[in-house]
């Protein structure tokens, strides 16, 4: 019995070096603690532009060439195409709110990349009443000349209550 619980442990030991040799181990695990802030204060601040629909503030955690696959499924691509779409909902539906809540971030340093996965909620008023979503979300960073930007991201809904925007499938 002795000799298995030490042998398990001996996995564990080798399976987190091994993830930290290839970058694969969590942040704090990492010490890489500051790229996680400042991955955590892009994503906070990219929250508060949509909150005050700055399309501006918000376009700017975006890389140029960033990809977004709305809970829908439509993809838009590019920094400029994807700030237009955020204009375009924040005419067309004034009390429209999004907002992501990062569970996880991990950073593979040699690249400069990142992943973060989280929780996300989107309402508004429709035309025949409200809408709430939530979901799940996974987005790429980068970092680019020392700034972390949105290469990626993907919404997936897990529940949409309100109206027949429901209850049209995309």
């Amino acid at each position: 019995m002795r000799w298995r619980e030490q042998g398990g442990r001996a996995r564990v030991v080798a399976t987190v070096l091994v993830m930290a040799a290839l970058g694969a181990v969590p942040l704090a695990a990492q010490g890489r603690g500051d790229h996680a802030a400042r991955i955590g204060a892009r994503r906070a601040a990219s929250n508060r532009a949509i909150a005050a629909h700055d399309t501006a503030g918000l376009a700017t955690i975006f890389a140029p060439q960033v990809v977004v696959v709305s809970s829908n499924s439509t993809v838009i691509s590019g920094r400029d195409a994807n700030a237009m779409r955020f204009a375009e909902q924040f005419r067309t539906r004034p009390d429209v709110i999004y907002r992501r809540t990062p569970e996880a971030v991990f950073v593979y340093g040699p690249w400069r990349m990142a992943s973060e996965r989280g929780r996300w909620t989107g309402s508004w008023t429709d035309t025949d009443g409200r809408v709430a979503l939530v979901g799940h979300y996974f987005a790429k960073w980068r970092e680019i000349s020392g700034e972390w930007y949105v290469e990626s991201e993907t919404y997936v809904p897990e529940r949409c209550t309100g109206g027949a925007y429901c209850r049209t499938v995309p």
